[in-house]
C-alpha cells in the first residue's frame, strides 16, 4: 500500500491571552472606577492582559497507508483535534510539513461545513461542490445520503432549525458518501443515538475495508477504537507518545491514564467548564485505589463565566475501555443561580456499589437543547480492590461492574 498521508515534524502553537482580574467586573464597579479616575488619574487601572505561547503539538511525525483505519487517542488537551484540523487544512502548522494525496472529508464538529441558512438539500450539493464533485456525481449519491441520514421529512428545512442529532446524521452521511479518499472523524459521533453510532461505525468499516479509503478517527471510547481501527496514535501533551497496533496502543494509553490521578483544564475561555477533577479519600487526599468497603469520592471544580442558570452537569462512570456504565444529571442553576464564579462539588458513590475493577469518569456540561459546553472523558482513573469477599475467589476474571443489592429467598 502506498503512503497517503505523511506528517513530518509538525508543530502548532497558539497565543493564549490571560485577561486581568477585572474581566468579569460588574457594571457598578466599572462606573465606580471611572469616577475614581477623574480624581486620581493613574490609580485603579485594570492590569493589562498578558499572552503566553502554548504548543498544542510538538514535533509529530507518522505516516498513514492507503486504506488504513487509524485511531488517534489521548487525554483532553493532548492535541488530537488540532492534529485533525491541520490534516483537514482548516489550520496551518506552525512548523513541519504534511503531504496528503486525495480528497479529505472532515466531520470535526456538529454541522462542519454547513451553511445554517441553507436547507439540508442545498447543503448536500454545497458540500459535494467543496469536495470537487460534479452535480451529476452528487445526484447519483443523493438518495443514498438522504436514506442514511433519515432526514427526508426535513430535507427542505434550513439546517439552523435541525437538532444536534439531525445535524450529525446529515453531516456524517454527506462526508461518508461523497467518495473522499480520506475520511476524518472527531468525537462528534457521540452526539448521535446508539443506533446511529453503530450505523456510522459500520459505514466507516465499509468505506475502509470494501472501498479502500482511509479513515482517521478520534474517540475516547476505547472499545469503539479497538473495533474500528487497525493502528492507533497516542498523543500526550502535544507529543507523539506511541504508535502501533490498536490493542498495544490502547493498553499503553490506559496504563498512562492510571498514573494521572487528577485532571486540570488547559483551555479556560469556555462559558462553562470543568476546571479540575480528582478522586479523593474520606479525608480529602488524592486517591486512585479504593477498598470495596469504602465509598468512592470525586471532587469537581466548575467555573461559570456567563450568566446562564439553565446548564446541566452529568457524571458518567466508565469502564476500562471507556464504555459508559451509568450516568446521573444535575441542574447547575440550583448552585450558581445568575452569578458567575467557581464552586467545588463533592460526588460520593456508596461502598459496595462498584465491583472490583478499573474505572474512570466522564464529565459534561450542557444546555437543554443538547449543546455541549464542556466535555472530558476517561479522567480520575480508579481501581476497586476486593478485600476478601466471596468474589475474591475469582480475582482476575471479569464478573461485572456493579454489585446488585437484592435479597434471595427460598420460597418452596
Amino acid at each position: 500500500m502506498s503512503t497517503i498521508i505523511s506528517v513530518e515534524q509538525v508543530s502548532k502553537s497558539f497565543l493564549i491571552r490571560h485577561e486581568g482580574r477585572e474581566k468579569y467586573t460588574a457594571l457598578r464597579d466599572v462606573i465606580s472606577n471611572g469616577v475614581k479616575q477623574l480624581f486620581h488619574p493613574g490609580k485603579n487601572r485594570p492590569s493589562a492582559g498578558s499572552t503566553e505561547e502554548f504548543w498544542a503539538l510538538k514535533d509529530i511525525s507518522f505516516q498513514v497507508k492507503e486504506g488504513e483505519r487509524i485511531g488517534i487517542i489521548g487525554r483532553n488537551g493532548a492535541g488530537k483535534s488540532t492534529m485533525l484540523k491541520i490534516l483537514s487544512r482548516i489550520t496551518e502548522p506552525t512548523a513541519g510539513r504534511i503531504q496528503i494525496k486525495g480528497r479529505v472529508a472532515s466531520l470535526l464538529e456538529v454541522g462542519t461545513g454547513f451553511h445554517p441558512e441553507l436547507s439540508g438539500r442545498e447543503n448536500i450539493f454545497l458540500n459535494g461542490a467543496i469536495l470537487g464533485m460534479s452535480r451529476q456525481e452528487i445526484r447519483s449519491k443523493f438518495d443514498e445520503i438522504v436514506a442514511f441520514a433519515e432526514v427526508e421529512k426535513f430535507l427542505d428545512t434550513p439546517v439552523k432549525r435541525y437538532s444536534s442529532g439531525m445535524y450529525v446524521r446529515l453531516a456524517f452521511a454527506v462526508a461518508a458518501h461523497l467518495e473522499p479518499e480520506i475520511l476524518v472523524v472527531d468525537e462528534v459521533l457521540a452526539v448521535g443515538d446508539a443506533q446511529f453510532q453503530k450505523k456510522c461505525l459500520g459505514k466507516m468499516e465499509d468505506v475502509s475495508k470494501n472501498q479502500g479509503r482511509t479513515v482517521l478517527f478520534v474517540s475516547h471510547n476505547m472499545g469503539v477504537v479497538a473495533q474500528l481501527c487497525q493502528k492507533a496514535v497516542v498523543l500526550q501533551k502535544g507529543q507523539l507518545d506511541f504508535i502501533g497496533d490498536t490493542t498495544t496502543a490502547i493498553d499503553h494509553y490506559l496504563d498512562q491514564q492510571q498514573r494521572q490521578i487528577s485532571y486540570e483544564a488547559t483551555v479556560l475561555d469556555k462559558d462553562f467548564l470543568v476546571l479540575s477533577a480528582e478522586a479523593v479519600d474520606e479525608q480529602g487526599y488524592a486517591c486512585n485505589s479504593y477498598l470495596i468497603s469504602s465509598p468512592v469520592i470525586l471532587q469537581v471544580r466548575i467555573r461559570k463565566n456567563i450568566q446562564n442558570p439553565h446548564v446541566r452537569f452529568s457524571c458518567t462512570i466508565q469502564g476500562r475501555n471507556g464504555d459508559y456504565l451509568s450516568t446521573f444529571i444535575e441542574e447547575m442553576g440550583t448552585y450558581f443561580g445568575e452569578e458567575t464564579g467557581e464552586h467545588i462539588f463533592r460526588i460520593q458513590f456508596p461502598e459496595r456499589l462498584l465491583a472490583p475493577n478499573h474505572y474512570s469518569f466522564r464529565f459534561a456540561l450542557f444546555v437543554g437543547n443538547g449543546k455541549i459546553l464542556d466535555l472530558i472523558e476517561m479522567v480520575c482513573p480508579i481501581t476497586i480492590v476486593d478485600e476478601g469477599s466471596d468474589m475474591a475467589l475469582f480475582e482476575g476474571s471479569h464478573y461485572g461492574y456493579f454489585i446488585p443489592r437484592q435479597t434471595i429467598q427460598c420460597i418452596s
